[in-house]
């Protein structure tokens, strides 16, 4: 994976934001937007956009392309910013292989202490029948 490489591929685009900025929101576009196509990277190998699809595959368009979108702050760069780093995280993380799950077995001690435990459960619940009835 190439961060540099990813950064450049990644398209941003300005959009107006809602939320907090009064009359200013209306005239000024920062919210940021980053788009991606995953199958056009050259800074990832087939085998890294294989698990990125995958593990991605909710957040991924029905044309192949990621969207993410930021509007926290006032400021474009700032969300430019946090997007960007938003963007590489998420990449990150979806590259990371899962570690091989290991069988266990229980212990013998804790064999023993589940048949006592039953044991004793049998006991009590024995001890409330009538014993007229058997």
């Amino acid at each position: 994976m190439d961060e540099k490489q990813l950064i450049q591929e990644a398209d941003y685009k300005a959009v107006r934001s809602s939320g907090a900025g009064g009359q200013n929101v209306n005239k000024v576009a920062s919210k940021v937007e980053l788009h991606f196509m995953l199958q056009d990277s050259l800074g990832l190998s087939e085998e890294e956009k294989e698990r990125i699809a995958g593990k991605l595959q909710s957040r991924i368009t029905n044309s192949g392309e990621l969207i993410l979108q930021c509007d926290e702050s006032r400021s474009q760069h700032k969300n430019k910013e946090i997007v960007t780093q938003r963007f590489l995280d998420l990449i990150k993380e979806s590259l990371k292989k899962p570690k091989p799950r290991k069988k266990t077995k229980p212990s013998k001690a804790a064999k023993l202490k589940r048949l006592r435990e039953k044991k004793k459960l049998s006991k009590k619940k024995s001890s409330r029948k009538d014993p007229l009835k058997e």
